[in-house]
């Protein structure tokens, strides 16, 4: 099958990914429990509520975004449109910077110093796993064009 023709993924594995990174979380501080101070517990909770909320706003708007330029969400459903609008002016990866920014808060919200750890572990794997295929998929079908935008927006933020 020729490049242009590619998918970038077999399967979505960035859901998979975020998902285990929370389950992970949890297990991990059911048995090897961080301590958490026991001060303005509060607080954490609302930045984290704050956290899920930006999130969740970010990855809304950048499926709407996408939608609205007539191309996939889908990290393994071939792209039709370079999209460069909405929040992906400002990063590459608006929906895999909202897991990132919902597991974190997650964990400030349960209060489970885990899921920072993990959500950093799950953007890494992400990066390995989805974002490098996902841009190898962009460059064959757009070229040039896919370059330049990644000149002159950064991958995460």
């Amino acid at each position: 099958m020729n490049a242009y023709r590619m998918k970038p993924l077999a399967f979505p594995w960035p859901p998979l990914i975020y998902s285990a990174a929370i389950a992970a979380a949890i297990l991990l501080q059911a048995y090897f429990p961080l301590a958490v101070a026991e001060t303005n517990l509060w607080i954490a909770r609302a930045a984290g509520g704050g956290l899920v909320l930006s999130a969740v706003i970010l990855d809304v708007w950048a499926m709407r975004t996408l939608l609205d330029c007539h191309t996939t969400i889908l990290p393994n459903r071939c792209s039709t449109h370079l999209v460069t609008s909405g929040p992906y002016r400002f990063t590459r990866n608006p929906i895999y910077l909202g897991y990132t920014l919902a597991t974190a808060g997650i964990g400030l919200a349960i209060l489970n110093p885990w899921c920072i750890v993990t959500a950093m572990l799950a953007a890494g794997i992400t990066s390995v796993i989805a974002i490098k295929r996902e841009e190898l998929h962009l460059l064959s079908r757009f070229g040039i064009d896919f370059e330049r935008y990644c000149n002159g927006t950064t991958r995460w933020i």
